[in-house]
């Protein structure tokens, strides 16, 4: 089939990413991912590397817990399949790499490819490259810059074709999140738990609906925690109008939130 396949070894773009935009790695609470900006930009890559249709995007990453808000944010998006392994009680990625090599294994022997864009800097999806290229499709191997250091050299000399993503690419889509406090309209005399609705109503003013389904979605599925994103912003902002924050309060707001999405 004359498509094109993209695979994404969440836990490389991650590592990788943060360490070209902030100059260290930074813990995914501290990221912001624009899931559309991201989306759209592999499968324009993809298609433009090609000059062939995308089949899908394959999004691998691991979980301790089940699927976060970003999980269920990027399996709802058209055209990507989300792929998880676990991650265990040291944060290593378990079961990560077996699913992308399995994947690309099945596409290559059903012929659903012709072309494979492959995100990862780890050696030990050779394997999987080679019985690509033995069937007759191209791989072509897609790096954070610079890839030299964050990716297997055997990996870079099996590919077909190697290509980076620099920082004016990367930072359209993934961005540090500030310690920015957004601006909250709340009265003198305001209640404590007034002052905490009043934050809940505006962080969520500030979701777009893509974020919106996901934690919903997330939320209905019993998932009790709030993404670390959304809960810095919701704890650091209300900081600033309600003095000190207890441990109560930050119940309260994560439990209104929770209800508000």
């Amino acid at each position: 089939m004359n498509r094109v396949a993209v695979f994404v070894d969440a836990g490389y773009f991650f590592a990788s990413g943060s360490q070209m935009l902030t100059g260290a790695r930074t813990s995914r609470g501290r990221l912001h991912l624009s899931v559309p900006g991201v989306v759209a930009a592999l499968k324009a890559y993809a298609q433009e590397i090609s000059g062939l249709p995308l089949l899908r995007i394959y999004w691998y990453d691991g979980t301790d817990s089940g699927p976060s808000a970003q999980h269920s944010e990027l399996a709802f998006h058209d055209d990507v399949k989300v792929r998880l392994g676990r991650v265990n009680r040291y944060g290593e990625q378990k079961g990560v790499d077996s699913l992308l090599v399995t994947d690309m294994l099945t596409l290559t022997r059903a012929r659903g490819m012709a072309t494979a864009v492959l995100m990862t800097g780890d050696e030990d999806v050779q394997i999987a490259v080679q019985q690509a290229q033995e069937n007759g499709v191209r791989v072509h191997l897609l790096g954070i810059a610079p890839s030299r250091t964050n990716q297997s050299d055997r990996l870079l000399q099996e590919a077909d074709a190697t290509h980076e993503w620099g920082r004016e690419t990367l930072g359209r889509f993934l961005t540090e999140l500030s310690d920015e406090r957004l601006e909250v309209e709340v009265p003198e005399s305001a209640t404590d738990d007034e002052v905490i609705g009043a934050v809940v109503d505006r962080v969520i003013g500030e979701l777009d609906p893509s974020e919106r389904r996901s934690l919903r979605a997330m939320f209905a599925g019993g998932e009790w925690r709030v993404p670390r994103e959304h809960d810095r912003q919701l704890v650091l902002t209300l900081a600033e109008y309600l003095e000190p924050v207890e441990e109560e309060h930050k119940h309260r707001l994560r439990d209104l939130f929770k209800r508000g999405v």
